[in-house]
Parts: structure tokens; C-alpha cells; sequence
């Protein structure tokens, strides 16, 4: 359940049983919980069409807000508040179910390495039964079996009021929800797409749906979740869907709620702080992509940052504020997300822009009339992500002004790079780096030899791929006086790359020199796709077909 939601289902509550609550509110909530969760299967896309109001500064920021705001719940548990005073014992629980999970990640590889946050809470719990500060009692005293009842309290009342509020909630989730896909891609290095966010915030609204139906409450993605990925390391979706699988079935066993319910809350606490922790260190991954250089990424990420933490130490100032705004600040991860977005409409969106290039700083998309109306330096300014450092293709392609669409402008610096004359297109091709120095460079020093502006896609190579991109990439510089360029697309193989490249050292000079132009203007596509929003509508479509097909 998310924690947005907490506040607004105990005001419905309270509501609809003039300030009683209790069983009879029930029907009420579920009701406003089932148009919630079909509000927001029908509203993802529109939501997708504007996450170009939300790059890494913004993502990054709700992501960072996430972690340390959850971090709160992991205190509570750390120190176990259900107790009048913190006891000596629970900090000690806490901290050593954390040493626990360190010690494992530092001293294990591969399968144990990844059951990390696993051993630390079976080994604290464990402790905990020995010394008699656990009890599975509660598990013999839970049926073997259990199934839940659809509307079990009753059919759903639908109540405007209670609807709105809820449906504001998951208004608020749709944005958390896009910020742990951006990490989740950042992790397991896919390139997250348009697609990827409206299908996620859609399992959200199905989950919703299928939770008021089951007496549940709201669902959403989990920041948890985000933080177990890149803790242990896991990315396979067939793993994901293995767990939900087990998920099912523990669902109807009562007996294992039990079993899960035992551990003690300290122990809880120290797993869930390396989880959240995770979490918050993704957001900073995320936010280093901007350019931490300018004052407005700083005011977008500070401003996020204080106002979440804010709430989160001192919640009782949400009571401050009127009944219907006190949905958005009750929550420091709701509030948090909302400033980094309204700063970030703020600084780069509303008004004439100052302080710097404002598609270079938020990677947005740039409308076709923006681009007609620029002088030659902010024309070259705003597509510069295009290319790494050589401009010259943009240059000339500004000439051919003004634009009836966006494909006319495609073709323009197209055809800038393929007419242009030796020495410009030799300059061109040697901007790029080899394939080996590209996939075997750490990932955090990737952005300073290109200016690829997405995932690679590509797993991390083993040592046989290695030496074999290496002794590849050598022979084509030697056979052609140039750098094994590529482009790579979503999900590229390091074996495509490699057997590509074998092939293309069986061309001419002159035919290679063609090829690997058409490679850098395949990778000018791909940025310039991402640049300028809906560029390309026809291949968005196929890339939704497809994905959709494959299940990723």
C-alpha cells in the first residue's frame, strides 16, 4: 500500500461515519479506491506524454526524496518505537542485522552475494528466537489456509469527496511511480522510453482496482523494491516474476503471514535502512547526469530536499494547513516530488529563460517553431546533445532553414554529414570512441567520452568479451586508420557488436568510411529522438508493439 494514501482513507473514513470511522466507512473507501484505480489505468497515457517535464534533475531529486524520507520508517523500526524507551537490545538488533548485510556484500560474490538483505534478517531473527525475543507462536495459532472474500464488508459506496481525494493520491504516485522506473533503468542500464512509464503507472491502476475489490488499499511501485535491485544486483524480470508467483501462494497461507509478522521490528529496521539508503543513492546517480554547475538544478534539488525532510521530521505541520491541501503535504516523498516538478516548470519552462542553454541543462524536448526562430549559435546550442563535440553538421544543417517538419530537419543534418568533405567527416568519425573504450569504461565516466544520452543496454562484459572487443577493435584501426564506431541500440548484445564488426572488416576503405558515417548518423537518430519530443510518432509505435510483445 502506499503511504500516500494513509491520511486521505482515514479523513474518507472518518467522514462517512460523522467522525465514528470503523467497519461501517469500509464500503466508502473501497469505493473511491476502484475509480482511483481506473482513473489511473486510463490516465497513463496522458501522463507519459509529459515526462519530458521530467528529467534527471526532477527524477532524480523524487528518487533521492524517496530514500531519505523512507529512511524514517526504517528508524522507527531501527529503534522499535511500539516501546515506551528505545531498549539497548533493539539498537543492537538493528545495527547488527545492517553489519550483517554489509559484511556478506563485502566478503561473498555471486549467488550469496545477492541474498545479502535475506541473511541479515534471518540471522537477526534467529538471534532474536535464542534469546527470546521472537516467538512464532502466532504461527501455530493462524489457519493453514486462507482466502480472501471480493467485498467482504459490503458493496462499494461511491462518494465524490472521497473519490477526488483519492484520486489526487494516485496523481501523486504516478509521479513516485515514474521515478522508481528511471532507477530501475538506471540499475539494470535500459533506456527507459515513454512506453515503459505509462505500462508501469497502468499496473498501478489494475492493482488498485484489484485491491478495492479484495478489501486492499492503493498500490504502487515500491522504492523498497528499487533499493533490493540494486543491492543485490538481481535484474532479471523472470526473477520478479518468480517472486510474484511465490507471492500468491504465500497469500494463501496465513501461517507464512505469521512467519513474516515474527520478525522482530529492530531487525526489520536495520534491512530496510541499507534498502532505502539504496534508494536515495540511485537519486544521486541520477541527478550527477545534470549539470550540477547551474544554480537552478541546485535550487530544484535543495528546495526538494528541505521541504520533504521538513515534513517528514515534524508531520504534525501538515495539521496547519486546510483539509484539502493537507493530502499533497502530509507526506514528505508527495511533497518533495511535487517542488522538484513545479521548480523545474519554474526555472526552464515558464518565462524567457536565463543562466544557460535550457535544453542542453534539462535534456526536455524543444518544440520545431523554437527551433525555426533561433539565430545560428542557440540553434546549435539546443541540438548540441547530438553530437559529442564536433558541431559543424548542425551548423551547416541551420542553413537549411526554416523547417516544415521535423523530418525535414532530420534530413537536414543528415545530409550535413554525409556531403560534407573529407576532412570534416574524418574529424567527425575520430570524436567518437571505439567500441572498447565505450563498453569497457566504468559506467560513471561514460558521459565523458560521449555524449550518448541513454543506456547501452548492454551487461557488464566478462573477460572473454573484453579481450575479444579489445583484439576487435584493434585490427579495425588498424586495417582503416579510424575508431570501430557503432551504434547500439536498446538491446544490443555484446555478441551483435562483435559480429558486426567482424563483418565490416571485410569492406573497402571507401565502403567503411560510408558505414561507419551511417553509424554516427543511426546514433544522431536515436539522441535526436529523445531531444525533441514525439520526433519520431511511427517508430514510438513499434517500439510500444514490440515491447509489448517481448514483455519488457
Amino acid at each position: 500500500m502506499t503511504t500516500t494514501a494513509v491520511s486521505p482513507i482515514i479523513a474518507i473514513g472518518m467522514g462517512a461515519t460523522n467522525g465514528e470511522g470503523g467497519v461501517e466507512s469500509l464500503p466508502t473507501i473501497y469505493g473511491a479506491i476502484i475509480v482511483s484505480g481506473l482513473f489511473t489505468f486510463f490516465a497513463a497515457p496522458v501522463f507519459g506524454k509529459v515526462l519530458r517535464f521530467f528529467p534527471p534533475v526532477v527524477t532524480g531529486t523524487v528518487l533521492l526524496v524517496m530514500g531519505t524520507s523512507l529512511l524514517a520508517v526504517s528508524a522507527n523500526d531501527f529503534i522499535n518505537y511500539a516501546e515506551a524507551t528505545p531498549a539497548t537490545r533493539d539498537l543492537l538488533y538493528g545495527f547488527g542485522t545492517l553489519a550483517v548485510i554489509i559484511l556478506v556484500q563485502r566478503f561473498f560474490r555471486g549467488f550469496l552475494g545477492t541474498l545479502a538483505v535475506l541473511i541479515g534478517l534471518v540471522l537477526g531473527t534467529a538471534i532474536a528466537l535464542l534469546l527470546g525475543d521472537a516467538s512464532f507462536a502466532e504461527v501455530g495459532n493462524a489457519p493453514a489456509l486462507g482466502i480472501t472474500t471480493p467485498f467482504y464488508f459490503g458493496l462499494p459506496r461511491f462518494d465524490l469527496v472521497a473519490i477526488f481525494s483519492l484520486i489526487i493520491v494516485m496523481i501523486i504516485t504516478m509521479v513516485e511511480t515514474t521515478g522508481d522506473v528511471f532507477a530501475t533503468g538506471e540499475i539494470v542500464k535500459k533506456r527507459i522510453r515513454r512506453g515503459d512509464v505509462v505500462r508501469a503507472i497502468r499496473a498501478d491502476g489494475v492493482s488498485t482496482l484489484i485491491g478495492g475489490v479484495m478489501n486492499s488499499f492503493p498500490y504502487t511501485c515500491f522504492a523498497q523494491n528499487v533499493g533490493l535491485v540494486r543491492l543485490t544486483g538481481v535484474k532479471s524480470r523472470w526473477v520478479a516474476v518468480a517472486a510474484a508467483g511465490f507471492m500468491i501462494v504465500l497469500g494463501l497461507l496465513p501461517k507464512a503471514g505469521a512467519i513474516v509478522a515474527a520478525i522482530p521490528a529492530p531487525v526489520l529496521g536495520g534491512a530496510s535502512l541499507a534498502l532505502f539508503a539504496n534508494v536515495a543513492w540511485v537519486g544521486l546517480q541520477t541527478i550527477a547526469k545534470s549539470d550540477l554547475s547551474d544554480g537552478r538544478n541546485a535550487a530544484i534539488v535543495t528546495s526538494a530536499l528541505g521541504l520533504a525532510m521538513l515534513v517528514t521530521f515534524k508531520p504534525d505541520i501538515a495539521a496547519a494547513f486546510p483539509a484539502w491541501a493537507q493530502t499533497f503535504v502530509s507526506s514528505g516523498m508527495s511533497l518533495g516530488a511535487i517542488t522538484a516538478i513545479a521548480l523545474n516548470l519554474l526555472f526552464f519552462h515558464v518565462g524567457k529563460q536565463s543562466g544557460g542553454d535550457v535544453s542542453r541543462a534539462t535534456g526536455s524536448g524543444i518544440s520545431l517553431d523554437e527551433l525555426n526562430q533561433m539565430p545560428q549559435p542557440e540553434f546549435v546550442a539546443a541540438l548540441r546533445p547530438l553530437f559529442n563535440n564536433e558541431t559543424w553538421p548542425l551548423e551547416t544543417a541551420w542553413e537549411s532553414r526554416p523547417f516544415a517538419d521535423i523530418n525535414e530537419l532530420r534530413a537536414a543534418i543528415q545530409v550535413a554529414v554525409l556531403t560534407a568533405d573529407d576532412a570534416k567527416r574524418q574529424d567527425l568519425i575520430h570524436d567518437y570512441p571505439a567500441m572498447d573504450e565505450l563498453l569497457l569504461i566504468p559506467s560513471e565516466k561514460a558521459s565523458e567520452i560521449s555524449a550518448d544520452r541513454g543506456s547501452l543496454g548492454l551487461t557488464e562484459l566478462d573477460t572473454e568479451q573484453s579481450e575479444a572487443i579489445t583484439e576487435l577493435s584493434a585490427s579495425y584501426r588498424k586495417r582503416f586508420d579510424m575508431p570501430f564506431v557503432a551504434y547500439l541500440a536498446t538491446n544490443d548484445t555484446v555478441e551483435r557488436v562483435i559480429e558486426s564488426g567482424l563483418r565490416r572488416l571485410a569492406n573497402s576503405e571507401e565502403q567503411e568510411r560510408r558505414v561507419v558515417l551511417s553509424e554516427i548518423v543511426e546514433i544522431a537518430n536515436d539522441r535526436f529522438d529523445i531531444l525533441l519530443a514525439d520526433a519520431n510518432p511511427v517508430r514510438s509505435a513499434w517500439d510500444r508493439k514490440f515491447t509489448e510483445v517481448d514483455g519488457s
